[in-house]
This record gives structure tokens, C-alpha cells and sequence, in this order.
């Protein structure tokens, strides 16, 4: 079974307008709701792809209510570890003229000692986890240690650890020793802490990174494509040109990508394809939509790889 864990979930709400009016009143054409969350993003493109998973973290108050509803909804079974706080609101204004977006991101609800507790033996039990995916950032007042003590407890378990996220959270995490990370260029910058811009500095960082005992590498560079690092391959995989109406999601698509590809006992390079073709599919689709099965394996074949 695949398990992905979102810290520090939140509902997000999408505002679609034409334009900011400042000092007058902002006429909202649509509005809509989201589960969000980097890990439970991931969970829905894996159900998208029709990969078995469920999805863990923080949920609490009535918008953890309507989040779970809205992923039950999805299809996306929930074993969520209930909190006392309530669980964050985002907003995404969507404003149609000039195709911009504005994310107002909360910080999220602060979890108690014995939550975290009931998580941790919730996470120690899952001796049928194949896969565990940490996504994105913790919630206030948590160390960015949880993510190392987690991805041990995984690995204690025999599951294998994906870890997607940045600064100091990404830093600590990768003491665990995860056997998978997926930093885009700027937080692979910040990683290792410097400016990184050329092909060959991206290269050398990420073999550095894996040379420090992660399995796998992925740095996902945008419309430039996937580099990937392991012991036997360093490759990048470029994506086809289509028309981008958003980033928010690929990232997370192109780990359910891999993924997907790992379940299906598929070669990595052709993971690291499906990552490539479930990220670019994401960037087609309008607010916070994320791909669909279709959508991907359309653009599979288009898909360019070639080793460095």
C-alpha cells in the first residue's frame, strides 16, 4: 500500500475574478473548493492513475471535516489522526485577465504533544506500507526533526520513503537517509546554498546530494524537464511543449508519476517518464485541477530522455 502524509493540510479556496478592483467591491464570478496539500495532492493523482493509497496527516475542526469529505468524495480513502486545532484555509484568487494567480497561504493549526504521539504510533503500525510519501511543510511549532524520526519509522517497517520539501524541513529530513527526494532547482539551491543556474552545477549538486546516501535524486526544473540521479543513471527526461495555464500541483503530480511507474514494475527511466508526462499534464489544467489518467498517458510518448 502507498501512503502519502500531509503535515499540515488545508482547504483551499479558489475565488475566480476578472480583475482586482482596489477601494471597490470585487464581483466573484466562481468559487470553489480543494483538499489541499502537497502529499494529499499526490494521493489524487495516484487515484486519478488508479493506484491504491491513503492518505495521513493533521485534521481537525470543521474544515478537517470537509476536507475528508471531499477526499472520500474523490475516492480517496483517509486515515487521518484527529486534532483540536483547526485545520488551515487557503485562498487562490484567480484573476482571469492577464491569466494571474494569487495564493494567500495560512500558516496552519498547531498540533498538541499527544496528537503528534498518536500519529507516531499510527505510523509505527503501518507494516504494510510499500511506499511513504512526506510532502510539504509542518505545521507551527513543529521541528523539522519529525520528518527524520518519521522517515526512520517508515523505513524501520521496510517501506520505501519519498521526502518533497524545502529549506530547513528538506535539510534535517534527509537525515533519515529517505530513499527518494525531489527538489525543485531553488530549493535544491538552498540545499546545498548556493545560486544554481547551469546544467552542470544542477548535475554536480545532485550527485553530491545522492552521494550522501539517498537511493534517488529527482530535481524537477520546469519547462527544462526532470533530471534524475541515481548510482547507475543520471539522466534528464523533457517534456513536450503545451500550453501552460498554471504550475500549482505539478510537482506533486510528477512524484504520483514516479511512483505510479515504481508500483507497475516499470524501468526508473520510464517512472522518471511518467513523472515528467503527470507534472506537464498538471501545468494544462486551469485553477487547482490536477491530471487525469488520460491527460498523461497522452503525453507519455512525448516524453524525451537522454543521459548525461
Amino acid at each position: 500500500m502507498i501512503y502519502t502524509v500531509t503535515l499540515n493540510p488545508a482547504l483551499d479556496r479558489t475565488i475566480s475574478i476578472k480583475e482586482i478592483c482596489y477601494d471597490d467591491a470585487n464581483r466573484i464570478e466562481r468559487e470553489e473548493k480543494y483538499a489541499g496539500g502537497k502529499g494529499i495532492d499526490v494521493s489524487r493523482v495516484l487515484t486519478h492513475l488508479g493506484t491504491p493509497n491513503r492518505a495521513l496527516g493533521f485534521l481537525g475542526g470543521y474544515t478537517g471535516m470537509e476536507i475528508e469529505g471531499i477526499l472520500l468524495q474523490e475516492g480517496i480513502y483517509c486515515e487521518f489522526t484527529q486534532i483540536a486545532n483547526e485545520t488551515r484555509t487557503n485562498i487562490v484568487l484567480d484573476i482571469s485577465t492577464g491569466n494571474r494567480q494569487v495564493l494567500f497561504s495560512a500558516r496552519g493549526a498547531a498540533i498538541n504533544p499527544a496528537e503528534l504521539t498518536e500519529f507516531f504510533r499510527k505510523l509505527e503500525n503501518l507494516k504494510s506500507a510499500r511506499y511513504l510519501v512526506f510532502s510539504g511543510s509542518l505545521p507551527p511549532g513543529l521541528s523539522s526533526v519529525i520528518y527524520a524520526r518519521s522517515i526512520e519509522a517508515a523505513k524501520a517497517n521496510g517501506a520505501i520513503t519519498f521526502l518533497d520539501t524545502d529549506g530547513e524541513n528538506l535539510k534535517t529530513g534527509m537525515t533519515g537517509k529517505p530513499h527518494i527526494i525531489k527538489p525543485n532547482i531553488h530549493e535544491l539551491s538552498r540545499l546545498i546554498g548556493h545560486e544554481l543556474s547551469q546544467q552542470s552545477d544542477i548535475v554536480k549538486a545532485a550527485t553530491e546530494i545522492h552521494q550522501r546516501g539517498i537511493e534517488i535524486v529527482l530535481v524537477s526544473m520546469g519547462a527544462k524537464g526532470m533530471l534524475m540521479v541515481t548510482k547507475d543513471q543520471t539522466c534528464l527526461a523533457t517534456p513536450p511543449q503545451v500550453k501552460v495555464v498554471n504550475t500549482i500541483g505539478a510537482g506533486d503530480s510528477a512524484v504520483a508519476g514516479f511512483i505510479h511507474g515504481q508500483t507497475e514494475a516499470l524501468p526508473l527511466i520510464d517512472s522518471l517518464r511518467y513523472a515528467v508526462a503527470a507534472g506537464t499534464a498538471t501545468t494544462t489544467q486551469n485553477g487547482t485541477a490536477l491530471a487525469h489518467s488520460e491527460d498523461i498517458k497522452k503525453l507519455l510518448p512525448e516524453v524525451r530522455i537522454r543521459d548525461l
